[in-house]
């Protein structure tokens, strides 16, 4: 039974996420009418709409950075526990990144001109890549995730023109330079 109590703490979790997004007024997908799995255009009205688009990646860079976390901060908890935390913040990120205030910065600071929240399905997509990234930080070792990192965010930011650390940057402390350039690559 101890063996199953995270997996049903996650399960909760996730029903709590959708409950909460649901209460926000996330669509549950695209109102496009169709769902992909994969909506590759960064810029385009499919973006935070599908399962998995190339934000996904910084939400897998979200795992890499919560497993190195837990790991220092509680360093004795049982992995799935530790896996059961990084789901339970990572949900709670999806649920204030969807709030109003943070869409409403988004809109107004970052090159999300457009954005108008993630449905529920790609929240839960969000959710599953940061736990793959948590998993594939526990499985790699603390150098080889660093240098996973670096790359991950050397090609978004070529691919994309954002990444995690820019993401950051522009919501805590918007730089109008670098949202031109983002601008400029759409």
């Amino acid at each position: 039974m101890r063996k199953v109590l995270p997996w049903v703490a996650i399960l909760l979790v996730l029903a709590g996420t959708v409950y909460r997004l649901r209460g926000q007024g996330r669509l549950w997908w695209c109102s496009c009418d169709y769902l992909l799995l994969w909506s590759g255009d960064p810029w385009s009205s499919d973006n935070s709409q599908h399962l998995l688009d190339p934000y996904s990646f910084t939400h897998l860079l979200h795992g890499f950075v919560l497993c190195g976390l837990l790991a220092l901060l509680v360093p004795r908890l049982a992995p799935a526990w530790k896996l059961c935390l990084a789901v339970s913040l990572e949900a709670l990120w999806e649920v204030v990144e969807n709030s109003e205030f943070v869409i409403r910065r988004y809109r107004e600071e970052t090159a999300a001109l457009g954005y108008h929240g993630d449905t529920i399905v790609n929240s839960l997509g969000d959710i599953l890549a940061c736990a793959l990234g948590f998993v594939l930080a526990g499985r790699l070792g603390l150098r080889p995730t660093l240098a996973l990192f670096a790359v991950t965010e050397v090609a978004l930011l070529i691919l994309i023109r954002d990444s995690l650390l820019l993401n950051i940057i522009m919501l805590v402390y918007p730089i109008e330079a670098i949202k031109a350039w983002q601008a400029a690559g759409h």
